[in-house]
């Protein structure tokens, strides 16, 4: 297996979904929809559709019916970008090296943007729903509930890191912020995938744990990328989270700590796919790419 060929093939095909939601037609709203279109297909990794799509394929290859929840979380992610991005919340002015959302727009289109594409994901969803056979509905029933319940937890997270911002809290206090803000988002892309593709609990609650440990893993290495990153390969100003005096791996545990302890998980988050053999490869490559990456 070539990882990078095979990360390519993820993100072209998810694009490829994504762009069939795009709306382009002449209305009142266009600019609205262009604000959407403009962070929506704005690049990045697509790493939580990629989640969706790859642990799914540990158990089945027809991708056709996870595709419409990895689209879905896709869609949720940017809606969080665009709202991290804020003056209110983060205020950054770039990112994949692009202006943020209320820069290239304004504030409150921004705002509804973010609205649009979190309905648009339910929106996605729900036409699934309408097109599923009888018997498929309580897995997809059960599917949603998760999916709404990370959600929930996503806003829960970012509530708190805003809050503590420039305070001092405890390591659980930190990992309680990243396990909801960031990590959330990554395991239900997991769990979708194994849900659909009939897992049984035990497959589920590996994976589970796989998804854990990339979750954190991918946001102790931004907290180390915010700290040391090169900011024309991030797209990004290095250093706001010192400025903003965020509380971070990185001014929890000093940057070594943070290398230590993100090399310590990634290896944990692989050992948890050993009972897959070579169908969990991918996975464990991605979760060295998270380690690994330089944005």
């Amino acid at each position: 297996m070539n990882f990078k060929e095979e990360l390519k093939k993820y993100q072209e095909q998810i694009n490829q979904e994504l762009e069939k939601h795009i709306r382009k037609q002449k209305c009142p709203e266009e600019i609205l929809n262009q604000s959407m279109e403009y962070s929506l297909m704005a690049g990045g990794k697509r790493l939580r559709p990629i989640l969706v799509l790859a642990t799914y394929q540990l158990f089945k290859q027809d991708l056709e019916k996870c595709m419409p929840y990895a689209v879905a979380i896709e869609m949720v992610h940017n809606f969080s970008l665009i709202h991290d991005d804020l003056p209110a919340i983060d205020n950054d002015d770039f990112r994949h090296g692009k202006p943020t959302n209320h820069k290239q727009f304004n504030e409150a289109t921004a705002i509804l943007a973010g609205d649009g594409l979190l309905n648009l994901a339910y929106m996605v969803i729900a036409q699934d729903l309408v097109n599923s056979e009888l018997q498929e509905l309580p897995q997809k029933t059960k599917i949603i509930k998760e999916f709404s319940e990370a959600m929930d937890r996503m806003i829960a997270g970012e509530y708190v890191d805003t809050e503590w911002e420039g305070k001092k809290i405890t390591p659980e206090e930190l990992q309680y912020i990243h396990e909801n803000k960031t990590s959330t988002l990554l395991k239900i892309g997991v769990r979708m995938g194994a849900i659909l593709a009939n897992s049984t609990e035990q497959e589920l609650e590996k994976v589970t744990h796989y998804a854990e440990k990339i979750g954190l893993a991918f946001q102790i290495k931004d907290d180390i990328l915010s700290e040391e990153g090169d900011e024309e390969i991030l797209g990004k100003p290095v250093g706001n989270d010192k400025r903003t005096e965020k509380c971070t791996y990185v001014s929890q545990y000093g940057l070594q700590g943070a290398k230590d302890i993100l090399t310590k998980i990634t290896k944990e988050a692989i050992h948890e796919l050993e009972d897959f053999g070579e169908k969990a490869e991918f996975l464990k490559e991605l979760a060295l790419y998270i380690q690994n990456r330089n944005k």
